[in-house]
């Protein structure tokens, strides 16, 4: 279960992911909210090793967000981990702006690939894998993608070759949200049966609650003496901590208009002042 404190810095967090994306005149929102806990976690719970004063420690652990239209999402946790300055996220879309919505190489040393363009970030997270085993590195690769990147073919050639490769220190999370940009996932594909289909391909397959950390943090470390890479499985909601955004297929990349603005307001307590 989430902490009292965690619980109102995730609220936090959510109401400044908000803000900078309604500020910036367009966000992911509902995809950002349903990851959130997530990157939190891998960040400031414990999960990933890395050095703050050192972005290219050689033995830090990888993060990539495949996803990267959750963008926001990982800039905001970032932040709040004291490894971009909270000037930098402004900046989102503003004239000059230092970040964009989806995560980009240039923009941080601590962004590890530039994604957004859907289906790649498991591929390059096989290829730093395969590298950190061929140097004896104890670090480990995270990716994380969404269940509608899923329908991408070059995810698959990924998830086909990596066990071929006893690369155990890659860690696919899937933000299982069941959502895809126009609609449900099974209302496009059918019923995916996502952890079947990775298993039959060699993976650890393993499936945990992506909004409670800490039992995502317990299934994400747990010991993996499998020798194969792992899936995660993360069961999300879409616009998680929003109602009216909750589970629902419009909100993938909508800004709220005057009568919606007003429940977001009430649900993330912002004030007229903070959207001026």
């Amino acid at each position: 279960m989430n902490s009292e404190q965690e619980k109102k810095e995730l609220l936090e967090l959510r109401k400044k992911i908000f803000i900078t994306g309604y500020k910036g005149g367009m966000a992911h929102l509902a995809s950002c909210y349903s990851s959130l806990e997530m990157i939190y976690a891998m960040y400031l719970k414990g999960i990933l090793k890395y050095d703050t004063s050192n972005p290219k420690w050689q033995d830090r652990d990888r993060f990539i967000l495949s996803k990267g239209h959750a963008g926001l999402a990982l800039y905001g946790v970032m932040e709040k981990a004291g490894l971009i300055s909270e000037a930098i996220y402004k900046s989102y879309l503003t004239e000059g702006s230092l970040i964009g919505g989806e995560p980009c190489m240039r923009d941080s040393q601590w962004v590890e690939a530039t994604t957004g363009s859907l289906g790649h970030g498991l591929s390059m997270g096989l290829g730093i894998a395969m590298a950190l085993k061929m140097d004896n590195s104890p670090a480990k690769v995270y990716v994380m993608l969404g269940d509608g990147e899923l329908e991408e073919g070059t995810v698959w050639e990924a998830i086909m070759t990596a066990p071929a490769f006893g690369v155990d220190n890659l860690i696919a999370i899937l933000d299982c949200n069941n959502i895809q940009k126009m609609d449900f996932v099974e209302k496009t594909i059918g019923t995916p049966n996502w952890a079947d289909k990775w298993k039959s391909f060699g993976w650890n397959v393993l499936e945990t609650n992506g909004h409670d950390m800490e039992a995502f943090k317990d299934t994400i470390l747990s010991e993996n003496n499998s020798g194969r890479p792992r899936l995660v499985i993360a069961n999300t909601i879409k616009g998680k901590g929003v109602s009216i955004m909750e589970n629902n297929p419009n909100w993938h990349f909508k800004l709220p208009g005057r009568k919606e603005l007003k429940v977001f307001k009430e649900e993330l307590g912002i004030t007229d002042e903070e959207l001026v």
